[in-house]
């Protein structure tokens, strides 16, 4: 969620150096407009923007929302375009462990120097209109990509969709990934609300691929898609797909859909769900390439990209097996769903039970997560990360034991991983989980301890 997250949530360890420098003192700059929480409205971005002079209108794009699979399916995308030689933008939330992380050209994050650049620019707008943190980052990402002269951009949503800052753009397609019960208190308490929300990002003419399934999700999307002149597609319906091989660190499957077929596709992510995103991610592509405008969209780029997502997008922290000795697998779900669809994965790639590494933030639905977690876990690790939104490790060790699982105090991130690393039995797996935070604090901790 974005918007109304506090300061220390998004730097997800502090910054240790000897000197400050002027990129630490404009990273402090944005993180304390969380302060100003979260505003429904586009009023704001709209300013901002013009202020720059529109930069959202300078390049095509292809806007993402969903309650889950929103990073992996706009990764998907953005790797395949990159594969096919345009110069692609890709803007996503949160960030694992570095905020350059968010804005990417052709997969490689934008530089310090340069977000110091471009919130200099900003800050006279920002401050007078007190823009949140998720505006003025956002109008960072837009201007910075019309300045790099991107040939598209895929642009992924913080929260919902209809007020979501991102939603003043007019893409060439919007990818609804699936509709879920998250944020209620922001979207709303049912699918049919929150889908509402999220069809906010379906514009008039433009279509809009979904995964979304549920009755009351789908007639609400197609209501809005009827209003506004859009073609919804469902991926049910327009393609099919069929896992042929998976391992831990990739899928194979064979893809069909109208003119479109791919056998043995290979999917450079682990878990049978990064299929169905593989559908929504072609599905899309298949929508641009129709528009004539992206010729040199072919197989062998579908293909290149597909293989190579980390690569061209630097997607992370999704069922990535981050240590070998012994095995830990990292994922960022941070709700019941999502949980799910983790646990269901994995049956299917690791034998036996885990050590779990576990932290998630008080929000979330943690008792529903915790019950889930129980079904696959030897012993619990609670943890809990560097940010104010996050359960206690006592909440945390609590509820497993009432549910029936072994559960310890790990305290900080880092010294639960390393008291998981000690623990764990002979070819026994490792899982950390629970929120973006976690994972991200769990990457560096594996990195000796350095920001990357």
């Amino acid at each position: 969620m974005e918007g109304a997250l506090r300061r220390s949530e998004l730097a997800v360890i502090p910054i240790e150096r000897s000197t400050v420098t002027a990129a630490d003192r404009t990273l402090r700059f944005l993180f304390d407009l969380q302060f100003f929480g979260i505003k429904a409205g586009l009023e704001n971005i709209r300013e901002i923007l013009e202020f720059l002079g529109n930069p959202e209108r300078r390049f095509p794009a292809v806007h993402i929302a969903g309650t889950n699979g929103k990073g992996s399916t706009a990764s998907m995308i953005a790797s395949i375009l990159t594969a096919a030689g345009y110069r692609t933008g890709l803007y996503t939330s949160p960030h694992l462990i570095e905020f350059s992380e968010r804005i990417r050209i052709d997969g490689k994050p934008i530089a310090r120097k340069e977000i110091v650049r471009y919130a200099r620019s900003m800050r006279s707008r920002i401050e007078k209109i007190k823009a949140t943190f998720f505006e003025a980052t956002t109008a960072m990402a837009f201007k910075y990509f019309a300045d790099n002269e991107v040939d598209v951009a895929v642009i992924e949503t913080g929260l919902g969709g209809r007020w979501d800052a991102t939603n003043v753009i007019t893409p060439l397609v919007s990818v609804i990934t699936n509709i879920g019960l998250e944020h209620t208190e922001y979207l709303g308490s049912t699918i049919s609300r929150i889908a509402f929300e999220k069809g906010g990002i379906i514009k008039p003419g433009r279509p809009c691929v979904t995964g979304a399934r549920q009755p009351a999700a789908i007639k609400r999307l197609r209501s809005i898609a009827k209003k506004r002149g859009a073609n919804l597609i469902r991926v049910d319906r327009a393609s099919s797909v069929e896992i042929v091989n998976r391992s831990i660190d990739r899928l194979e499957v064979n893809l069909r859909s109208k003119g479109s077929d791919y056998d043995r596709l290979t999917i450079s992510l682990a878990g049978d769900h990064q299929a169905r995103n593989g559908q929504l991610a072609l599905l899309a592509i298949r929508q641009l390439d129709q528009k004539g405008a992206f010729r040199r969209i072919s197989r062998p780029a579908v293909r290149s990209g597909m293989r190579s997502i980390r690569r061209y997008a630097g997607l992370r922290g999704r069922l990535e097996l981050v240590h070998d000795e012994p095995p830990v697998i990292a994922d960022v779900a941070h709700n019941p769903d999502s949980i799910a669809t983790l646990i269901d994965s994995l049956r299917r790639l690791v034998r036996g039970n885990f050590l779990t590494v576990f932290g998630v933030m008080r929000d979330k639905d943690y008792r529903r997560m915790i019950r889930q977690l129980s079904e696959i876990s030897r012993l619990v690790v609670a943890v809990r990360a560097r940010t104010e939104r996050a359960l206690e490790t006592s909440t945390i060790v609590e509820n497993f034991q009432a549910a029936g699982t072994s559960a310890i105090d790990g305290g900080s991130v880092a010294r639960g991983a390393a008291m998981a690393l000690k623990a764990a039995g002979a070819g026994e797996w490792i899982l950390v989980t629970g929120s973006h935070y976690v994972v991200g604090e769990l990457l560096i901790f594996l990195n000796g301890g350095v920001e990357t």
